[in-house]
């Protein structure tokens, strides 16, 4: 039997019967998903209420029925590609003509570098982001994202490259203005109190005097005005967030950016210390700490649980630790916000050679997909589009070799570091440890039945969970919070949609079906798994919880 609601039509599972499996159907070339390649199984409707009796009792009614119907007119579990890009915007894609074509070709995140540029130039891009987005109401949201510059350390200007030759003899100075063959002015103060005899920098340190190091050349090459200098093994003394950073954060505030990426994070104190700057200025910005320097490992676990994600920044990482240590260590950051249910953007390098070049290397192609199978939320370009010279085949390059490593993944047998494992209840339990059960389950379902889900979240924390177990379709997530729809553009898998909500949840039913139908996202035939639960309860009562699947009726 099946009854029509609100443009829907609900499956009810009244009376099961099995019906015999639909033919399998014909091969599908290389770029189809692994999705299609699934058995029709019997699906399943579960509809569970947490009775407000007083035993609280938690009853569930399972039916089920083999449906080849649901499996053949389901959408495409990955037809989409789940794992975010972002994009760091500068001179080649700082127009507005460039910034609608990146959105249209992948960028999920507009990045702001702030060590480059002035905020009359980041004003201009946010401007126009925000304008994209006003006109782009089907879930094609770009967030925005500010990248603190920190406190770097730089040699200082020089009026012509030096050559540096293995063995020769270098120095740094703190004195400002000194440019010889031999020596070269630091910007930073306490440079000879960090430096250690034996430490390594761009060149060994032999020697340090009161205002001088000196060094060995050990590999030779070209040292230009500004270099950015690191200690093996080493972090600056240096507060993670400057003078000129805070500026930039204020002008995050002002501007209502959706995420700040704060560079040089050591310990969860400087997290603390912003979020409790970003509380009293009533700003609802998400902080995510780059990890960068060899001072933050340690303290990883404190950073990332007081954080709202974290960005595996390899370019200083392989320059302050040994390089060989930054792919376990990258696997370690993925693994640990993955266990937070925190998003992770692994960033630096990824298509660099794209800076001059049409073409990849097929080492960096696999740097993509490895990120990918480690299961990043999100994959970063940064000079590849800020000033490289095929800023939108870099993020084309991105975009395919994320969704041909993802259409592999999906699959609990063969990437089981991938699909988070379901939960189980024990003895008592929580609001929140329904939510992560009904989570788990519903992403089960939408695996099984190869639907998309769609969830109504007024926090983002139901879309979040979801995200989480990383399910094979594309989750669809409706809510009349802007913030919280911009925020939600870097989750894995997530495409956030700003609607207004009914009091009447049948109405807002068929009015988010129809936003998707016009979008194309769903099609009339199509079954979706709905999704009713959440520690923030919407219609329903407190105590009662739903997944639905619904045929889709135009």
């Amino acid at each position: 039997m099946a009854a029509e609601i609100g443009g829907f039509t609900a499956a009810r599972m009244a009376a099961p019967a099995l019906r015999p499996a639909a033919p399998p159907p014909p091969p599908q070339p290389w770029r189809a998903v692994a999705a299609r390649s699934l058995r029709t199984v019997a699906a399943e409707t579960l509809t569970a209420d947490l009775a407000g009796g007083t035993n609280g009792a938690l009853h569930a009614q399972m039916n089920s029925e083999a449906t080849t119907e649901i499996t053949s007119l389901a959408v495409t579990a990955n037809s989409r590609r789940k794992t975010k890009i972002v994009c760091t915007i500068g001179p080649s894609t700082n127009t507005r003509e460039m910034i609608w074509k990146l959105a249209e070709t992948g960028m999920n995140v507009a990045r702001l570098n702030m060590s480059h540029g002035d905020h009359q130039s980041h004003q201009k891009v946010i401007d126009l982001v925000k304008e994209y987005n006003a006109q782009n109401t089907d879930g094609n949201v770009i967030a925005i994202m500010l990248d603190t510059k920190g406190p770097e350390v730089r040699s200082g200007d020089v009026p012509e490259p030096i050559m540096l030759q293995e063995g020769q003899e270098f120095n740094f100075t703190i004195k400002r203005g000194v440019s010889t063959e031999d020596t070269v002015s630091v910007n930073y103060d306490d440079f000879i109190s960090d430096v250690e005899v034996g430490d390594i920098l761009l060149v060994d340190v032999k020697a340090k005097s009161s205002d001088t190091v000196k060094c060995e050349v050990v590999d030779g090459g070209e040292l230009k005005s500004r270099r950015h200098l690191n200690v093996r093994g080493k972090s600056a003394t240096l507060p993670s967030i400057t003078e000129k950073d805070w500026e930039d954060i204020k002008f995050g505030v002002e501007n209502d950016v959706d995420f700040y990426a704060v560079s040089f994070v050591k310990d969860a104190k400087v997290i603390h210390e912003l979020k409790d700057y970003l509380k009293g200025a009533n700003a609802d910005i998400h902080v995510i700490p780059k990890i960068e320097s060899a001072d933050s490992i340690p303290n990883l676990q404190s950073i990332i649980a007081a954080s709202d994600g974290a960005m595996v920044a390899r370019g200083d990482l392989g320059a302050e630790l040994p390089i060989e240590d930054v792919p376990l260590l990258q696997a370690e950051i993925v693994q640990t916000c993955r266990s937070m249910e925190k998003p992770v953007i692994v960033a630096t390098n990824m298509l660099e050679s794209m800076i001059n070049h049409p073409t990849p290397t097929r080492a960096e192609v696999s740097d993509i997909a490895i990120a990918v199978r480690e299961g990043a939320d999100a994959i970063m370009l940064s000079g590849e589009t800020a000033h490289g010279k095929y800023p939108l085949k870099a993020v084309k390059v991105m975009h395919t070799v994320a969704l041909r490593t993802e259409s592999s993944l999906y699959n609990s047998t063969t990437s089981p570091g991938l699909v988070a494992p379901a939960q189980a209840l024990y003895n008592e339990f929580s609001p929140s440890q329904l939510s992560k059960m009904f989570g788990s389950h519903s992403t089960m379902m939408a695996n099984t039945l190869r639907t998309p889900i769609i969830v109504f979240t007024q926090t983002g924390s139901m879309a979040v969970l979801l995200s989480h177990y990383r399910p094979s379709s594309t989750i669809f997530a409706f809510t009349n919070e802007e913030r919280v729809k911009q925020r939600l553009a870097l989750y894995q898998g997530v495409i956030p949609i700003h609607m207004q909500f009914s009091d009447d949840a049948e109405e807002t039913f068929s009015r988010a079906i129809s936003c998707l139908l016009k979008a194309q996202h769903v099609k009339k035939g199509d079954y979706v798994t709905l999704v009713q639960s959440g520690v923030t309860s919407i219609w329903r009562d407190e105590s009662t919880h739903h997944i639905q699947v619904r045929k889709v009726q135009g």
